[in-house]
């Protein structure tokens, strides 16, 4: 499957935006997916994931309460809510497939990402 995310860009703090990551491919609808976030000089990081059959969502605590993760299994399409921004929401976010359904927080057991959409929050 190949990833393509988008709707990035420069919002002003406690501002919203919606990211979205489309999928290519038949078995979209039987991957778990997640998004993930890399701020300059950090690591990658886990921010939200839902399973196969939207029924499960996982969010880091950094998020809970502001970020909504969910996925139209028809359009083959991913989607980040992303709410109250924050400065240090300022990353590059990635999605990203796995294959096998598991939904948890390890990149590693990721099998396809996105080239990553960058959001900016000013303050």
């Amino acid at each position: 499957v190949q990833l393509q995310a988008y709707g990035g860009g420069l919002v002003q703090a406690g501002g919203s935006l919606r990211v979205s990551c489309a999928a290519s491919g038949r078995a979209f609808s039987s991957y778990a997916m997640a998004w993930f976030r890399q701020a300059p000089g950090k690591d990658r990081e886990f921010v939200a994931a839902i399973g196969w059959n939207t029924g499960s969502t996982y969010y880091a605590d950094s998020v809970k309460g502001r970020f909504t993760i969910s996925r139209d299994n028809a359009k083959s399409t991913l989607y980040l809510q992303i709410n109250s921004l924050k400065p240090e929401d300022t990353a590059v976010y990635y999605c990203a497939a796995d294959r096998y359904g598991r939904a948890r927080s390890w990149p590693d057991e990721y099998d396809y990402w996105g080239q990553g959409t960058l959001v900016t929050v000013s303050s």
